[in-house]
C-alpha cells in the first residue's frame, strides 16, 4: 500500500448505508495570476452515513455530471479512496481526512450498469 495513492476503502464496512443530502461546494481552478476561474475542478457532496453516525463529505471530479438526487435517496460510491492532509503546528501536526470517489450513483445501479444480469427467477416453475 502506498499512502500517496490514498487508502482504498471497504464500502460496506466503512459507510454502510449512504443517503444523499446535497451539494456542499464546488472547487474552482485558479488562474496563473491567482484569481478564481469559472472552470470547476471538483464538487463535494454531503452524504448521510449510518455506520459513521454523521454526515460525510465526498468529492468527485468535475468531469462527472452534477448530481441532484432526491433528498435521502440511497447512493453508493464508485472507487472511494480516503486521503489525508497534514498541517504542522507547534505540537506536531493536525491531520484532516477526506474521501474522494470516481462517482456517486443510485444504489444498485452503479457498478452493475454495464454488466447485464440474468433477472430470471431462480425458483422452479410451478406445476
Amino acid at each position: 500500500m502506498r499512502l500517496a495513492n490514498g487508502i482504498v476503502i471497504d464500502k460496506e464496512k466503512t459507510f454502510g448505508v449512504l443517503k444523499f443530502s446535497a451539494l456542499r461546494r464546488e472547487v474552482h481552478v485558479q488562474n496563473e495570476d491567482g484569481t478564481v476561474s469559472e472552470e470547476i475542478k471538483e464538487r463535494t457532496y454531503d452524504l448521510k452515513c449510518n455506520t459513521q453516525g454523521r454526515m460525510i463529505q465526498v468529492s468527485v471530479p468535475a468531469t462527472v455530471p452534477l448530481k441532484d438526487y432526491d433528498y435521502n435517496a440511497e447512493v453508493e460510491l464508485i472507487t472511494p479512496v480516503a486521503d489525508t492532509v497534514a498541517n504542522a503546528n507547534y505540537r506536531g501536526a493536525d491531520v484532516d481526512w477526506y474521501v474522494k470517489a470516481d462517482d456517486i450513483v443510485p444504489k444498485n445501479k452503479g457498478t452493475h450498469a454495464g454488466n447485464p444480469q440474468n433477472n430470471v427467477s431462480q425458483q422452479p416453475p410451478k406445476k
